[in-house]
């Protein structure tokens, strides 16, 4: 029976006053991708700021594997297995591929296949090319591998990936997805949140869309691919690519 690897219920988070999440629950299956889908504003970063612990939630649950995280310290979720690629990559510029990776290694978790520079080297062999080069002159798309090797060093049980085809071109989009693929051959859970609907789809096997901080669905990718209500009514504004 697959395991629940991260389950939200009832989320309410507020920014300042304004209340954001209304009531948010979903679950990841282990080994899955779940697509979390929704038009800008439609809280998706902060569900994300809420896992994560940047923002504590007001109401509800968070659990990963089980273990309640709601609400501890971001150092605290991301030692207990939440890796983070955040939106717009935020590697160290001034350091070196090599160096930015080595930064980002945590205490090994037991796992079977520990993450290390030489498999991250393996899955992006651009950045092996690159290994010597500092970060901050590597192009938009290095450097969206390289904060995917970044918070793979943690050995995440549950990777969050925010936005990671933004502004790249769409060669390197697809090689975001082929890469997205092969993590979830090896057993990586993964929340994808993706304004760009088609590659979401196409990598994901659940999918939720929030609409102005509630969930309107969550169930099967597919259910989403060919409802042109849903996508209308939830996803209208943005064209898949």
């Amino acid at each position: 029976m697959a395991r629940e690897a991260l389950t939200l219920s009832n989320v309410n988070a507020f920014y300042g006053d304004s209340h954001i999440l209304h009531g948010v629950g979903f679950a990841l299956t282990e080994g899955h991708v779940l697509a979390l889908l929704g038009r800008n504003g439609a809280g998706k970063t902060t569900c994300i700021s809420t896992i994560v612990g940047f923002l504590t939630p007001k109401q509800g649950d968070i659990r990963l594997f089980g273990e309640a995280i709601g609400g501890l310290s971001p150092e605290r979720i991301s030692r207990l297995g939440i890796g983070l690629v955040p939106q717009g990559r935020r590697i160290f510029p001034s350091l070196t591929v090599r160096e930015n990776l080595i930064v980002a290694r945590q205490r090994e978790r037991a796992t079977t296949k520990p993450w290390n520079v030489e498999r991250i080297f393996e899955l992006f062999p651009r950045l092996q090319e690159r290994h010597a080069q500092f970060a901050g002159t590597l192009s938009g798309g290095e450097q969206q591998m390289l904060a995917i090797g970044r918070a793979l060093m943690g050995n995440p049980r549950v990777l969050l990936l925010d936005e990671p085809s933004e502004g790249l071109a769409p060669l390197i989009v697809a090689e975001v997805g082929r890469t997205i693929k092969r993590l979830k051959e090896e057993g990586q859970s993964i929340v994808l949140v993706e304004q760009n609907r088609q590659l979401a789809l196409d990598v994901a096997d659940q999918a939720v869309i929030l609409n102005t901080g509630r969930c309107v669905f969550a169930g099967e990718a597919s259910e989403v691919l060919n409802n042109e209500e849903l996508i209308a009514q939830h996803l209208g504004v943005y064209h898949a690519h």
